[in-house]
């Protein structure tokens, strides 16, 4: 198996955590916990484990020229992206996080273009609009529900701006991974980010009642913090590592895709010709954005 397909592999695995993210992390909030505390425990959590894994890692020193970017990269990634889309899913629907997140794409490739200066081809652009078309109508036309969502429209602005905020981390953290190893750029990032997210978000977690948490409310906060953030954001900078952030930002839109298949495995929704139009419209357009080497 070549490096490439594992990064493609390690795209589609942080795309199907991000999937069962949008419904999880909902389910947590305001009930046990308010989004900005929520973004404390998240980034403490993932700063403490990526600490402890680097012991087994190489010691990478920093160079002074990336302090910059690397503090730009922790501000749009793990400080403005994570607030603003958990503060977002508090006022919102997780069908109407699914919903933009499909734009998110479309605004990595136009920033790849503009700053990394990445090609543009026929078959990434197809690619894209097939995948953009797929997802979004599968969210748009699907049966949901709508509760505990006290301010959508705001909450809908909100995903807007973590959409841009994420594309720019991707952009901003693209040269580092050439540089760095991904858990270098992980535990300094997290740590910084900490930092950052300390004061925004420390009032909310102090009111958690954390020794009176039930056991389902623990399990999903475990998967936040280990799976949501430790996790996908260490398969996302393997992937960036071998692919284009234009790429990797097409696979946001197995999200909803895969948000779907769970709820059918789980017995909660049912497949129709509807969904399997969207799937194989999602799927080509990955295949069109990946198919060459030349083009990713």
């Amino acid at each position: 198996m070549t490096k490439r397909t594992l990064a493609l592999f390690a795209a589609f695995g942080a795309s199907a955590i991000y999937g069962l993210n949008h419904t999880i992390a909902k389910g947590l909030m305001p009930t046990y916990i308010q989004p900005y505390g929520f973004i404390l425990l998240r980034v403490f959590g993932a700063a403490i484990l990526f600490w402890l894994i680097s012991f087994w890692f190489p010691r990478e020193k920093i160079n002074k020229k990336d302090v910059v970017r690397l503090m730009g990269c922790a501000l749009f990634g793990m400080v403005v992206n994570m607030n603003i889309f958990f503060k977002g899913l508090s006022l919102s629907t997780p069908i109407n996080s699914a919903v933009l997140i499909t734009i998110s794409p479309i605004i990595i490739f136009l920033l790849s273009v503009l700053i990394l200066k990445e090609r543009i081809t026929q078959l990434k652009v197809m690619g894209i609009v097939l995948g953009f078309i797929g997802a979004l109508s599968l969210v748009l036309f699907s049966e949901q529900t709508s509760h505990n969502a006290p301010n959508i429209p705001l909450g809908n602005t909100l995903f807007l701006i973590n959409t841009t905020s994420y594309a720019i981390y991707l952009i901003l953290v693209k040269p580092l991974t050439q540089k760095y190893h991904p858990i270098t750029l992980m535990k300094w990032l997290f740590l910084i980010a900490l930092f950052i997210n300390l004061p925004i978000g420390l009032s909310e977690f102090q009111e958690v009642n954390w020794l009176n948490l039930p056991l389902n409310a623990i399990l999903k906060m475990l998967f936040v913090v280990a799976g949501t953030t430790f996790l996908a954001y260490l398969l996302n900078i393997y992937a960036l590592k071998r692919l284009n952030a234009s790429t990797l930002g097409v696979f946001m839109y197995l999200q909803p895709l895969l948000g779907v298949l769970f709820a059918v495995l789980i017995g909660s929704d049912s497949l129709n010709i509807l969904k399997i139009v969207a799937a194989t419209l999602v799927f080509l357009g990955i295949y069109l954005v990946t198919k060459r080497r030349t083009y990713t």
